[in-house]
């Protein structure tokens, strides 16, 4: 089942930002995953805005696949610099439609 990661991030000191920029995208692929999006240009339509600098949104073929990107010894140097220079939430989600009324979803 494929799930997404919704990477929320409010960049509080950006020198983590290029070496994670040019070499994450490498260990994503390495896990089956792609990137569908890792935008600044984030607009908030409805709501209260979050405190969010940029939103990067990535594809898995599964959960198991996504975990191991997240856990990989290679990620870990990566991921603790942007948590150290960010406050960051990643979230994982799958492709179904809880109401289980979206004919092209599974329902969920």
């Amino acid at each position: 089942m494929t799930v997404y990661i919704i990477a929320d991030i409010k960049v509080t000191n950006d020198d983590w930002i290029p070496e994670y920029a040019t070499s994450v995208h490498d260990l994503v692929h390495k896990h089956g995953g792609k990137y569908l999006a890792r935008s600044g240009n984030v607009r908030t339509l409805e709501g209260d805005p979050l405190d969010t600098t940029l939103i990067a949104l990535l594809e898995f073929p599964n959960s198991e696949t996504a975990e191991a990107f997240i856990t990989d010894p290679e990620y870990a140097p990566f991921g603790q610099a942007r948590q150290a220079g960010s406050d960051s939430r990643f979230q994982l989600i799958d492709d179904t439609d809880i109401a289980g009324t979206i004919s092209y979803l599974k329902k969920g």
